[in-house]
């Protein structure tokens, strides 16, 4: 059972995407990658593009990009939102399938402009969503080459994590109808409880993002796993990789961010 996140992913641009969200969506992955460094003629991969922002934020300055995506709606939504990039002239190679699949990481280490391994392994509110996170984290990892980074964003454990992936399985095991009440009964709250955490309004979204197509991916982004920063650390590091920057999520069940250098 899979949500079909890249239908979101194509409803939010074609109702809610703008070039200023494009721009505030540049402007945060830059800051995401600063400690990486220019990204001018790094290898980047991108595992979980979606909706292509993060992807082509990478391409537009100037990385050898490749993306990674189990659902092949996302290189349509890919394509549809290139033009707000206009600067981009390169061919993007896109893969479609799972990094839990070995095809998929075998084409992955074919596909990179460097010989098997990138500069910038990149996987934003992703890895979580495969169905075996730690193999997912893992796979993922041996792409990065000696001296690369490895620059991911996970689910935070908190004490209402397992409430939140019952209410995942039962979205995703509903016809549509109790689908749309669900997302409907749960905005508000959703919203009432990031703004007694965030003192801000909802609404405003980073990344890019909108807040009512955020919800009905929270609502419904199945599967579903989380992990602390100490477990992320000490899955992680384990596998030969320093952390640089761990970000905290704003919010306790939201994604931390992390970026790791490889030995």
């Amino acid at each position: 059972m899979q949500f079909d996140f890249g239908q979101n992913w194509a409803d939010y641009s074609a109702n809610a995407l703008s070039t200023e969200r494009v721009k505030q969506a540049r402007a945060d992955f830059a800051a995401l990658v600063a400690p990486v460094g220019n990204l001018k003629g790094k290898s980047f991969v991108d595992i979980g593009f979606g909706q292509g922002l993060g992807l082509l934020s990478a391409a537009a300055m100037g990385a050898r990009v490749v993306g990674i995506d189990i659902n092949p709606k996302c290189e349509e939504v890919l394509n549809r939102n290139r033009p707000l990039f206009p600067n981009i002239r390169v061919n993007i190679p896109i893969i479609i399938g799972s990094i839990l699949d070995a095809a998929t990481l075998q084409r992955a280490h074919e596909a990179s402009p460097d010989g098997g391994t990138y500069d910038v392994v990149h996987s934003w509110g992703v890895l979580h969503h495969t169905g075996n996170m730690k193999a997912a984290i893992c796979n993922a990892a041996r792409l990065v080459k000696p001296g690369g980074y490895f620059v991911v964003a996970l689910y935070n454990r908190h004490w209402s994590s397992r409430a939140w992936l019952l209410i995942k399985y039962t979205y995703g095991k509903a016809p549509l109808a109790v689908q749309r009440l669900m997302v409907k009964a749960l905005m508000p709250i959703i919203y009432i409880a990031k703004w007694m955490v965030t003192r801000e309004d909802p609404r405003k979204q980073s990344r890019g993002m909108d807040f009512f197509y955020d919800v009905v991916d929270w609502v419904g982004g199945y599967p579903y796993d989380y992990a602390s920063k100490h477990e992320v650390l000490a899955l992680i590091e384990p596998l030969g990789f320093r952390c640089i920057e761990v970000r905290p999520s704003r919010v306790p069940t939201g994604c931390n961010e992390f970026v790791f250098k490889r030995a």
